[in-house]
């Protein structure tokens, strides 16, 4: 069960995922406490695993990675050792940011950045299509991205 957050909780949850590398005394004023009760408040919050870590959200274009894909995939059976077996190749896939198994029409969905599609359609050809137990592969490509955000609704 998690655990019960306050306002004063949910306001610091909120101000850190607008900004990670907000300090302490930035956040006690935003949030309206003092410094040490507020990271007091933020180090509750981190061991109890709801801030699970902090990271630098990376903008993939000024890298020059510029195709994000979704990509639908289809086992040939869906029995311990193959599912196994994809996960770990997946897991081992820079290029696959997101791996979900899902229920329904495909057994995953994977989120895939590549620097153009014509280095995705590589590695699709040379690396997904060879991972044993890969039955088939759909590829989607949206046209543009409306909203990409990764802030939680408190």
């Amino acid at each position: 069960m998690p655990p019960v957050l306050d306002r004063i909780d949910k306001r610091i949850l909120a101000a850190l995922q607008r900004n990670g590398r907000m300090s302490n005394v930035e956040l006690a004023k935003e949030v309206g406490l003092s410094p040490t009760p507020c990271l007091r408040r933020v180090r509750m919050l981190e061991d109890a695993g709801i801030i699970d870590r902090y990271v630098a959200l990376l903008n993939p274009t000024k890298l020059g990675v510029t195709t994000t894909v979704f990509v639908r995939v289809w086992l040939e059976g869906q029995d311990e050792d193959t599912v196994s077996h994809f996960v770990k190749a997946i897991q081992a896939s820079p290029e696959v940011v997101e791996c979900h198994l899902m229920a329904g029409d495909c057994d995953f969905l994977l989120r895939v950045v590549a620097k153009n599609i014509e280095t995705y359609r590589q590695f699709q050809a040379e690396y997904l299509a060879r991972v044993k137990g890969v039955r088939r592969l759909k590829t989607d490509i949206p046209m543009q991205k409306v909203k990409l955000s990764w802030e939680i609704p408190l």
